[in-house]
């Protein structure tokens, strides 16, 4: 049975939530309050955190920060009331994997559970995976087995937003992937904040990854998206 902890500060809210998550036979864990879900995240195991914005006690995306600085393998789902593509963005950027932006219909939520634990079960290795899950371009290496990156042989800390994109770009060398499919493939299902995501995620990524001395790699296509190579 998979694990959720639901960090919802709204009885109403999370009476709702919690209710629908059982019948669809998920084991619900409930926080009330920012601290106290700070504290069961960090000291339980669980496949899918779903994670209310404005909480009392510890801001949500203070919690979200925390459990990615802790290296837990978990997906995380934001609730906010704030639908603002800066707000959201803010919230993925600190390590959000999705949101849902309040009111929201329980068959959305659910859809998007069900689509961040698959994504998840299979982003984790487990004991039958091989540990040459390494890919590479140019001076780029990241191995998915440990899901590390390194540029020039120097480690490279990247959120799970950005390795998603450049594992998509490292799948896909020297091809030109336009908006929509990354939106697709990165972002999930529905995902649509405003048409300047990707472009804003692109920016960080070459800001992580480029340096005074090393060639830039990820170019823009003018008017159809990136792509992943080396300067002619």
């Amino acid at each position: 049975m998979k694990r959720i902890l639901l960090v919802e500060d709204d009885a109403g809210v999370s009476s709702f939530v919690s209710r629908g998550l059982t019948e669809e036979g998920f084991e619900v864990s409930l926080a009330m309050d920012g601290g106290t879900g700070l504290d069961m995240a960090l000291n339980n195991q669980y496949d899918l955190i779903i994670l209310d914005v404005m909480l009392p006690k510890i801001h949500g995306l203070e919690i979200c920060r925390q459990v990615r600085e802790s290296k837990k393998q978990v997906a995380i789902l934001m609730l906010t009331a704030m639908g603002s593509a800066e707000n959201i963005v803010l919230g993925l950027d600190t390590g959000a994997d999705d949101y849902l932006v309040k009111p929201f219909k329980l068959i959305e939520l659910m859809a998007r559970v069900r689509n961040l634990i698959r994504r998840f079960e299979t982003a984790i290795p487990t004991k039958t995976t091989e540990l040459h899950d390494i890919y590479s371009f140019a001076d780029i290496e990241l191995n998915d087995s440990t899901k590390t990156v390194k540029r020039a042989g120097i480690e490279v800390s990247l959120t799970s937003t950005e390795y998603r994109l450049l594992l998509m770009f490292l799948k896909n060398p020297n091809i030109v992937l336009s908006r929509s499919n990354m939106l697709d493939e990165v972002w999930g299902i529905n995902f649509d904040i405003g048409t300047n995501v990707v472009d804003v995620y692109v920016n960080y990524l070459r800001k992580k990854l480029d340096g005074p001395n090393l060639e830039k790699l990820i170019h823009t296509v003018i008017g159809m998206g990136y792509v992943l190579k080396l300067d002619a």
